[in-house]
């Protein structure tokens, strides 16, 4: 045996290696208990004395699972659960024409037309993944884990070979994440504030696909950060002018002093898949040599 292996041993027991062997004396292994140890214990845990612990848990458990896989640039796909695929769409459609309910056929026809943004929002992640996939630090799609424009981000990723994350939460009613996000790269978050964190910490793009309140917070989090130089700016892309133009009526920030002029260009409109993977093959020079590609995501 070598000695000087000795040198640089571990002097105590890893955390993991008490945690499997500190079983409880019979005398005190109840509920009532405080024997166990305290990094084991749930319902210590899960006090509300311990609430700073716990964020700084959802902190680093997303942030060390990545930098060990090696993630160091991402595109955040930002979009609204309630967009179905194509597929669904006319399923759904074909049931309310089937039922001859007029209300049912002018909803299905209208979520019909926006299944298209499921599409783009498919071959979007898709382009991300192949055409970074053999650069020296890969570009992954990121999204919230969950069903519609979500879905298919992680979807285009994984149909491509490629991973994708999931920043997943858990919400009041009932919510998996969807199928197509990598195991090893899918996270729960308790807390918005910090899977809002964690969406940018690295990325070096935000694509904003049409949604509701959810989307719209994460949207104007992004751009009040990058307004305020709180975070690098980034590029930041709408999908769908004529949806977002009704939406929000930026020409009103403007003329009532609201924003400055110069604040609409912390965003720009696309349409295609094409055109939004166009923007940032220009802002990045993703086809230049590997040596010319740099770093892409920094820290917030």
């Amino acid at each position: 045996m070598d000695k000087r292996n000795e040198l640089t041993a571990r002097n105590f027991p890893t955390a993991q290696e008490d945690a499997s062997t500190a079983a409880p004396p019979s005398l005190y292994g109840g509920p009532e208990s405080a024997y166990r140890l305290a990094f084991t214990d749930n319902d210590f845990l899960l006090r509300e004395e311990l609430r700073p612990v716990r964020m700084q848990l959802e902190l680093l458990k997303p942030e060390l699972v990545q930098k060990e896989a090696g993630i160091e640039s991402t595109i955040v796909i930002f979009g609204s659960a309630r967009i179905l695929s194509p597929e669904a769409a006319a399923a759904d459609l074909a049931r309310a024409q089937a039922h001859d309910d007029a209300i049912a056929i002018r909803a299905a026809k209208s979520r019909m037309l926006m299944s298209r943004y499921y599409d783009e929002a498919r071959r979007f992640a898709a382009l991300v993944t192949q055409r970074t996939a053999d650069m020296d630090t890969p570009v992954y799609v990121v999204t919230g884990g969950g069903p519609g424009i979500m879905e298919a981000g992680n979807r285009g990723a994984f149909e491509v070979g490629g991973k994708s994350i999931g920043l997943n939460i858990v919400l009041p009613h009932e919510q998996e994440p969807n199928p197509y996000i990598t195991p090893e790269l899918c996270f729960q978050f308790h807390y918005f504030a910090l899977r809002k964190m964690h969406f940018l910490m690295r990325s070096i793009a935000l694509v904003c696909f049409p949604g509701g309140f959810g989307t719209l917070d994460e949207l104007f989090e992004t751009m009040t950060l990058v307004q305020t130089g709180k975070c690098r700016k980034r590029p930041i892309l709408l999908f769908g002018r004529e949806f977002w133009s009704r939406l929000i009526n930026f020409d009103v920030l403007i003329d009532t002093g609201m924003i400055s002029p110069a604040d609409v260009h912390l965003f720009r409109y696309v349409e295609t898949a094409e055109e939004a993977w166009a923007v940032l093959e220009a802002e990045y020079g993703f086809d230049a040599p590997p040596t010319q590609t740099g770093e892409f995501a920094v820290d917030i």
